[in-house]
Order: structure tokens, then C-alpha cells, then sequence
């Protein structure tokens, strides 16, 4: 509709002789469908007052002999703009049109691209922080698929850094005189021994030292430690894959920052003979900073002196190995907003090398707060398991009302993940952002519970289509109902474009008021036949709508709640 619009508008200013192609833009007066803002660009250009300008295109446009098939009213406002409310009947063909559409119109991309997102460290519990990249990064992952890309997925697991050592250390001292291959333990075990050698490391220079070394023993291929390593990893994932299979997160590939120390040899023979490397202090680094940096950008250091491997290294080495296995367009990282100095060197590192040329983005996000404004934690203090919080929420949920108390667990589940899912992606994910356990799981308010509710809700209303949609709109909700159904198109492609899934659940929660508002002013068993019919041809679409774009985020729709 609004493409429409637009051709109609640049007609005009052709006739008036203006060189010019203008926008329009959604309205945020009441009463104003779209407006276009452009006529101040064009007073600058040709020298003309903007109101001067909008009124010889008003003028204009009215002398069209289809003014009334677009316009149900345009006028020029002071100091230059044009605001436009369309005709019903050109919502009605829009909208006619829409529903023909494959994937609601959109623009169709069609690059390769990985997404690294999840990167959680073996070993260690998966707490609250986990929850935002793997939900987060699912989301875009989602989108950019229905856009028309080829996505690769990869959990990319902290499986071989500093914490194996650290846990190495405390199995060897806790199973002394032990073969290894004899040894076992579970995951209670490693939840409790992280955390106390890590402490220890704090206290203890020596135990810090022997950690170190052990790691870096690990990373040369030493055979015992592997063995020890193998069966930390299998019961930690084993772990990880549970709760993300939970929360419905899933990873075309389960690759590790191990995976990629097979290609270090040949990178760094690379790196070497094309003498991007140099020494420093006796650490091989790549220089990185550039002229017109206003902060400090540190060397990316690729070797310690001792020969041990960083981040940084088994970062590159998976750029090598992503651009030799799957040589993609782009390499997106959603990761912590706080490592954005490392994703900045690291980017550098690649794009000065030459080892990859494509694009490089970090989707940084911000932290998931309490209602003190301060990182999530729990009563005592600690980091918050993400399965901990899983549980909280299923609780307080259960408890809130005692109809829900009744539900099966596979509803319960999906309205669990409604509620964490849409709590975070609500927020532009660049922000922290505070999570009310209560609040979000409230069936009314901004809540995936209130958008699951308004899917259900207009479920029981629906019958067969009898006839095709009429061209009549019958009264200010409906179409009000109708011209939010057109956005779905620009929102989709503003989410794809941006990167951010916020732009989604805001529309479904724009969508879900006015829907509860339509069915609340709106006694659809009491009307005659052919109303009856549109509304259900409306509303037929509004869920697909709603489901689709619930979908995106990684949300489901229960039987019933």
C-alpha cells in the first residue's frame, strides 16, 4: 500500500516538475493514517517555503482521477507537511493482496551465513546470562531463514579454556592414585568443583600456576588429560543439550573452541610467511589499531610466550575454519555486549590478514537485571542457573492462578517459554533490561501469555470462509485492525535488516491490543452473514499473522490456557 502511495505521490511532483522521489512514512498523529516529511528536503533544493511546496501537491494529487480510489483525505499542515488518510477501498485491495502473498511480500535474501550464538563453557552450569544469546541468537537465526538466507547454526562451546584446567586439577586431587580411564563423577560434581578450584586460583599463585599448565598441556594433546576432558564434556553437554532442547534452541553444529586448534599449524605458518605476526615480548600479536581510533585498541595476541593459545586464537581459527568449510557471506556473533574490545581486535585480526573478507558483525546484548536494576542473581547472591530460573518461573506461573494449576505439562512448558522468551525479546537487546518473574507472566500486559491469550481467544471465533472478502469496513476498529495487518510486511523486513527481533514482538503486541479491542466492540455472533464472513476472513489471517511471527521468536502456541 504504501509503494502505491508512493508512485502516485512521485507522479505528482513530476508534473510540478520536481526531480525528486519522496517517502512516506507511518503517522504518530491521531486521526492521520501515513505522512511524508519530505518537502522540507525539497525547500532546500528548489528554493521554496515546504508549506508552499505541500499544498501545490495536494493541489495536484485531488486533480487525479483516482484520488478516491487512494485518498480518503490529504491535506497540507504547517510548517511543510503532507498527512494522508487512504481510502477503504485501497485497504481492501492491499490487503486482498497480501493475503496472496508468499511470506507476506517480503524481499527475499539469499546469502550464507553463520550465526554463533549459545557459547556456553564446559563444565560450568548454564546460568541466566545464556538465556538471552540463545534466545536472542535463535530469533535472528529464525528471521534471517525466512528471509531467504542459508543459515548455519553453531553452539560454539568453551570446551578447552582456562576452567578445564581448573576442574582437571581438582578430579586429579580428588581421585588421587587413580587410573584415570577408572575414574567417575557426575554432574553435581563438576557444578561443585569449578566454582571451589576457580576460588582457590584467587587465593593460591601455586594452584593457579599448576591450572595453567594443565591447560595448556590439555591444548598440546596431552593423552591423559584428554581422557579426563572427554568425559567432562559428554556429561556437560549432555546437561546443555537438555535445557536447550527446553527452550526449543537448536545448533546445525555442536563445534567447541578445540575444534578449531586442528588449523592453528597452517594459519599461523600463514600468518607467519605473509609477516602479519610479530614478536612482542615474546608473544606472537597482530598490531590492530588503526589512525583514526579514539581509544586505545590493544594487539590481538595469538601466542603467549610460554606457546599456550588464548580466545583470540581459537577465535581466528574458527573464522579459518567457518570461511574453509563453509565460505560464508557473513559470520554473525551474538555474545555479551562486554566483549566487544575482543570481537573488535578479532575482526581486525581477520580482515588485516586477509583471512576472511566478508562481513564480520557482534549483536552485543545487555544484562538481565532484578528489580534492583542490577545483574539477576539469586537470594544469596550467586550467579542464577538458568535451570533454577526455568523452575522459578514455571512456579510463580502455576501459583498465580488456580486454573493454571490444572494445565498438562506440555501447555505449561510452552507457556514457560512464552514468558522468559518474550520478556527479553520485547527489549531492543543492545539494553539490559529488568525481569519481573510476576509481571511477565501475567495473561494481560506486555507478556507472552496476553499474545498467546489473544490467539486463542480469536481461535474460538473462527469458521469456514464462506465468500470472499467484501470491499466494506465497518467501523473505525476494524479499520484500525486492517491497516496494523498492512505493516506486517515492513516489520518483517526492519527486523530482518536490523538484526533485532524486538521490532517483531513489539508489532505482536501492537496487533494483540487492538485485536482484544475489536473483539470486545465487536458481537461477531449477533451480525448478519456478510460481516460475519469479512471478520472471519480478517481474523483468519490476524492468527496466521500472530502464529508466524510467534514462531520467529521461538514461541508456540498452547491447546489452550
Amino acid at each position: 500500500m504504501i509503494t502505491k502511495l508512493e508512485e502516485i505521490l512521485n507522479q505528482t511532483l513530476k508534473q510540478l516538475n520536481y526531480n525528486y522521489n519522496v517517502k512516506i512514512v507511518k503517522s504518530n498523529i491521531e486521526g492521520t493514517d501515513f505522512q511524508c516529511d519530505d518537502c522540507f528536503k525539497l525547500a532546500k533544493e528548489y528554493h521554496e517555503a515546504p508549506l508552499i511546496i505541500a499544498e501545490k501537491i495536494v493541489n495536484k494529487l485531488k486533480e487525479n482521477p483516482n484520488y478516491q480510489t487512494y485518498f480518503k483525505n490529504i491535506t497540507a499542515a504547517k510548517p511543510g507537511f503532507i498527512n494522508i488518510n487512504v481510502s477503504d477501498k485501497l485497504i481492501n485491495i492491499s490487503l486482498k493482496e497480501l493475503m496472496n502473498k508468499n511470506k507476506f511480500g517480503i524481499k527475499e535474501k539469499h546469502n550464507k551465513i553463520v550465526l554463533d550464538y549459545g557459547g556456553p563453557n564446559i563444565a560450568k552450569p548454564l546460568h541466566v546470562g545464556h538465556l538471552r544469546t540463545a534466545i536472542i541468537g535463535e530469533a535472528i537465526n529464525n528471521i534471517l531463514k525466512f528471509q531467504g538466507n542459508k543459515t548455519i547454526s553453531d553452539v560454539h562451546l568453551g570446551d578447552i579454556g582456562a576452567q578445564m584446567g581448573q576442574v582437571i586439577y581438582g578430579i586429579i586431587n580428588d581421585f588421587p592414585n587413580q587410573n584415570y580411564e577408572d575414574i567417575t563423577f557426575d554432574l553435581n560434581y563438576l557444578n561443585v568443583t569449578y566454582p571451589k578450584i576457580s576460588a582457590l586460583c584467587k587465593e593460591n599463585e601455586e594452584v593457579k600456576q599448576k591450572c595453567a599448565q594443565i591447560t595448556k598441556k590439555l591444548q598440546e594433546g596431552d593423552k591423559n588429560y584428554r581422557i579426563l576432558w572427554q568425559k567432562i564434556c559428554k556429561l556437560s553437554v549432555n546437561d546443555i543439550k537438555k535445557i536447550y532442547d527446553y527452550l526449543d534452541v537448536h545448533f546445525d553444529y555442536w563445534y567447541g573452541e578445540s575444534d578449531s586448534y586442528k588449523y592453528f599449524d597452517e594459519m599461523l605458518k600463514y600468518l607467519e610467511d605473509n609477516h602479519y605476526v610479530k614478536i612482542d615480548d615474546g608473544a606472537k600479536v597482530i598490531d590492530v589499531k588503526e589512525e583514526d581510533d579514539k581509544i586505545e585498541i590493544p594487539p590481538c595476541i595469538i601466542q603467549k610466550s610460554d606457546g599456550a593459545y588464548l580466545y583470540a586464537t581459537s577465535d581466528l581459527g574458527t573464522i579459518w575454519q567457518r570461511k574453509k568449510d563453509f565460505n560464508p557471506d557473513e559470520i554473525i556473533y551474538v555474545v555479551d555486549a562486554r566483549q566487544s574490545m575482543h570481537f573488535t581486535q578479532i575482526f581486525r585480526a581477520a580482515k588485516k590478514t586477509n583471512i576472511y573478507n566478508g562481513k564480520l558483525s557482534h549483536y552485543g546484548y545487555g544484562t538481565v537485571n532484578g528489580k534492583d536494576n542490577k545483574p539477576f542473581k539469586t537470594r544469596t547472591g550467586g550467579a542464577l542457573k538458568l535451570e533454577d530460573l526455568i523452575k522459578e518461573t514455571k512456579e510463580e506461573f502455576i501459583n498465580l492462578r488456580k486454573e493454571n494449576q490444572n494445565m498438562d505439562n506440555e501447555d505449561l512448558d510452552i507457556l514457560v517459554n512464552s514468558i522468559l522468551k518474550f520478556a527479553d525479546l520485547q527489549n531492543d537487546y543492545t539494553r539490559n533490561y529488568i525481569f519481573d518473574i510476576k509481571k511477565f507472566s501475567e495473561v494481560n500486559g506486555k507478556t507472552g501469555p496476553y499474545i498467546l491469550y489473544t490467539y486463542l481467544r480469536i481461535n474460538k471465533l473462527l469458521t469456514n470462509n464462506k465468500a470472499n472478502l467484501s470491499d466494506n469496513i465497518y467501523n473505525d476498529i476494524d479499520r484500525t485492525l486492517r491497516l496494523k495487518l498492512l505493516e506486517v510486511t515492513n516489520i518483517l523486513e526492519e527486523a530482518a535488516e536490523e538484526r533485532k527481533p524486538h521490532i517483531i514482538a513489539n508489532y505482536l503486541y501492537e496487533l494483540s491490543v487492538i485485536d482484544n479491542n475489536f473483539y470486545q466492540n465487536n458481537h461477531i455472533a449477533a451480525l448478519d452473514e456478510t460481516i460475519k464472513n469479512d471478520y472471519n476472513i480478517i481474523l483468519t489471517y490476524n492468527n496466521f499473522i500472530l502464529k508466524t511471527l510467534l514462531n520467529l521468536l521461538g514461541i508456540h502456541i498452547p491447546k489452550s490456557m
